[in-house]
């Protein structure tokens, strides 16, 4: 956490006070009630990780049954409201799920996720959304299509891209929310390893995300209604990462966002290990490696836990071959590539990927324009999770420039 950091923790353990932060930020877009977050969370002890999992999962269910009771009596908007809130409580008791003993749990509570959001799917009076089965690879990738109410002829279009473990609801504020209000086309997605891929199809994680992107691209420019010069696509979190390396080969977009920029993932990982481990990987000495890992990790039951969650999206078995899965996500090589307009975010005290915005920007220089945030707007930390507005207006203000300068070339 940035020390600069004008909030109080609301958790002695860090994890769960961003987590909270991450949570209270949706309550810009209606993912959340400030109240009943802070109601719910108050009496957890940092290493309660149970009584984390029950709090969130406890209060999804009481929200998620509101939602019922207030579709039942024909009460839409309340319905709508409380079904989003839901969906949102339920994403951290999926993730709380997978620092339990057991992932008996895990795929139930991400079902009951799935039915709360769907649930503010069938109610909201927001947009006009549909859901859509995505081509790849011969099979489909599940989408939904947010439509501005009063839609004109032709909108903006952005599609969406998450990170290693958001859920949806985490994208109806990062940036859905605020498209919607100024009149674009929102498409979301789940790519291999994210969400229903990963807990119902088993899919896995892939660095070469243009082999992602572009077949969504490409089914995007095929819904009717949207102008395909004014196409943008935004990524959040190691969505930082897929998105400028889909761009590297992947040119037909207007413009970009990264939220923040993420150059070498694999950073997150090996920036907590010692460099003596480090040696062993590059050495090949795998089952070293795993043996002092098993050993390190038996007495962090906890680091145990988180690495078990993380490690699960990219598919690999054993620790030094996660390691080395996760070293291919780096765009060093690719960067210059780049054509498409970049917006970068980048946040006071980003503590999962310290310093990567500005290697990105500098990678894309010709490109790219750098935007900071700081701890004094109230406005720090990994994706600003306290300042989702202004998150908007810095990101939708650029876009809009963006699209108007198409608009003028075209002219």
């Amino acid at each position: 956490m940035s020390k600069h950091s004008l909030i109080n923790a609301f958790s002695d353990n860090a994890d769960a006070d961003y987590e909270i932060r991450t949570v209270l930020g949706g309550a810009y877009s209606g993912a959340a009630d400030v109240g009943e977050v802070l109601a719910a969370v108050e009496s957890v002890k940092g290493k309660d990780h149970r009584g984390w999992f029950e709090a969130w999962l406890a209060l999804g269910d009481r929200i998620a049954a509101d939602a019922d009771a207030a579709h039942g009596k024909g009460h839409a908007a309340s319905a709508s409201g409380a079904y989003l809130r839901a969906s949102g409580y339920y994403a951290v008791a999926v993730n709380a799920a997978s620092a339990l003993d057991s992932e008996n749990e895990l795929l139930t509570t991400f079902r009951k996720h799935r039915a709360a959001w769907d649930g503010f799917v069938d109610t909201t009076t927001q947009a006009r959304v549909e859901r859509v089965a995505i081509p790849y690879e011969g099979a489909t990738l599940p989408g939904y299509v947010f439509r501005p109410r009063e839609a004109s002829e032709s909108t903006p279009l952005l599609i969406g891209t998450n990170g290693s473990d958001g859920s949806l609801t985490s994208m109806w504020t990062s940036c859905v929310f605020g498209a919607l209000q100024r009149g674009y086309t929102v498409l979301l997605y789940d790519g291999p390893g994210q969400q229903s891929m990963l807990f119902e199809q088993k899919t896995t994680f892939r660095p070469d995300w243009e082999a992602v992107l572009t077949p969504v691209l490409d089914f995007a420019l095929g819904l009717d209604g949207v102008d395909a010069r004014r196409t943008a696509v935004y990524g959040i979190s190691q969505g930082g990462y897929w998105v400028p390396r889909a761009l590297a080969f992947e040119h037909r977009f207007a413009a970009a966002i990264a939220d923040p920029g993420v150059v070498d993932v694999s950073a997150s990982w090996t920036s907590h290990l010692p460099k003596s481990m480090l040696e062993l990987i590059d050495k090949g000495e795998n089952e070293k490696f795993d043996k002092d890992m098993v050993l390190g990790l038996k007495f962090q039951p906890q680091n145990a836990v988180t690495w078990a969650f993380r490690a699960r999206p990219y598919g690999a078995l054993g620790y030094a071959e996660t390691i080395e899965e996760v070293l291919t996500y780096d765009l060093e090589k690719v960067a210059q590539q780049i054509t498409t307009p970049l917006l970068i975010t980048s946040p006071e005290g980003e503590q999962f990927w310290p310093g990567q915005s500005e290697r990105l920007a500098k990678l894309t220089q010709d490109v790219s324009a750098l935007v900071p945030f700081t701890a004094a707007e109230g406005a720090d930390l990994h994706c600003q999770p306290l300042a989702r507005a202004l998150t908007d207006e810095r990101m939708f203000d650029w876009l809009d420039e963006r699209f108007a300068q198409v608009g003028s070339e075209d002219s």
